[in-house]
């Protein structure tokens, strides 16, 4: 599916520019029609449920073949947190406590690893990739990194890291939240152990569903201490003196999934399913360069590593973003603000009209903002 018939499925877009998948995709006809599904299939009743159980299956199937891995090695979970949670409970910290994460790291993620340090964990941040390597030795237990941070969209050498990680025997913990649906990623290729990510940016789902990938679930030092009668060998054996973990990667999913999350992350991986995503990835390139080289020849400030080390956002510094993306908002220019910077993501139903509009604006808020400290020092 070429890039315009791709934009047509997002019929909002003709109400606003939408440059904030980084933080919510934006609503799609296949979005509309799957929540439309779901309140039919909720007019069944409780046989609505065998049809809530099918749409849960679906997602699963599908996310895993997006990452090319196994269904068996994908669990449902409300958010990539609960997922980080969940592996960060299976490790036993006595002999190898060092987590290694990054400055750059989500914060909900890190924080995760920071509360096990009441379990015996040992917590250390670098700085970058290389930082990485310098801190990795056979104290460490768990390597945690971000696929591409979330404030200034900088690709970290996940592969790279993985093999040292791996030569150190340690395991390898990816937050692919802002990777998965604007480029190829295969867990393979990334020589990972586990991976989350979720449905609500670039996937172009719902918030209330995330993916936990898990190479080998049975293959720890223990089992999950978060759990529900998902996470049974047989949910419906209804026996509440069993405590059973099948093998597969569901032994880390709770209690009922989001099933309305679950229908739209189904209507998002199908769009997904229709495109290439190393064209997507080439598209989203093509127009943060435009945009970048249309800032900075304004005079704006643009942090973004170079393209072959950058994610689908660019981030345009401003010392007060809050006030940036109001004013971009009243003008129905949708971003978002992360510390010093307003965020600027693309996908594939992003268009250069919408650069367009985006520095046309900008360049419109700094010259009112010029205006008014002119009249005030005429004062």
């Amino acid at each position: 599916m070429k890039a315009g018939e791709f934009r047509g499925l997002f019929p909002t877009l003709g109400q606003h520019v939408h440059l904030a998948s980084c933080s919510l995709g934006a609503r799609s006809v296949e979005l509309d029609a799957a929540i439309r599904q779901l309140l039919a299939d909720m007019a069944a009743g409780p046989q609505a449920w065998p049809r809530f159980e099918e749409q849960v299956e679906q997602a699963r199937r599908r996310f895993a073949a997006l990452i090319g891995a196994d269904p068996e090695q994908i669990a449902l979970m409300p958010n990539a947190s609960v997922g980080a949670y969940q592996i960060a409970s299976t490790m036993d910290w006595v002999g190898r406590p060092r987590v290694l994460t990054t400055t750059g790291e989500f914060p909900s993620i890190t924080q995760v690893w920071l509360a096990q340090r009441q379990r015996g964990a040992e917590v250390v941040h670098a700085d970058d990739g290389e930082t990485y390597l310098d801190l990795l030795d056979r104290r460490t237990r768990l390597v945690s990194v971000p696929l591409v941070t979330y404030q200034h969209s900088y690709r970290m050498p996940v592969a790279e890291l993985a093999r040292s990680a791996h030569e150190c025997g340690a395991h390898v913990f990816v937050d692919a939240y802002q990777a998965v649906g604007v480029q190829p990623v295969d867990v393979t290729e990334l020589d990972c152990d586990f991976l989350v990510a979720g449905t609500m940016k670039y996937l172009l789902g719902m918030p209330g569903v995330a993916f936990l990938y898990v190479r080998s679930p049975d293959v720890l030092d223990r089992d999950p201490e978060l759990t529900g009668w998902f996470g049974r060998a047989d949910p419906f054996s209804f026996d509440p003196r069993m405590l059973d973990f099948p093998r597969a990667a569901t032994r880390f999913q709770t209690g009922t999934p989001a099933v309305p999350a679950c229908y739209a992350a189904n209507a998002g991986l199908r769009l997904l399913d229709a495109v290439d995503l190393t064209n997507v990835r080439a598209h989203v390139l093509d127009l943060a360069e435009l945009a970048v080289e249309r800032l900075t020849g304004q005079g704006e400030r643009v942090s973004a590593p170079p393209a072959e080390q950058r994610g689908a956002h660019i981030g345009l510094v401003d010392p007060a973003p809050a006030g940036l993306t109001r004013h971009l908002a009243e003008r129905d220019i949708v971003v978002s603000p992360r510390g010093d910077v307003v965020r600027v993501s693309f996908h594939y139903y992003n268009n250069t009209e919408d650069v367009a509009a985006l520095c046309d604006t900008v360049g419109e808020y700094r010259r009112a903002g010029a205006n008014n400290n002119r009249s005030r020092a005429e004062w």
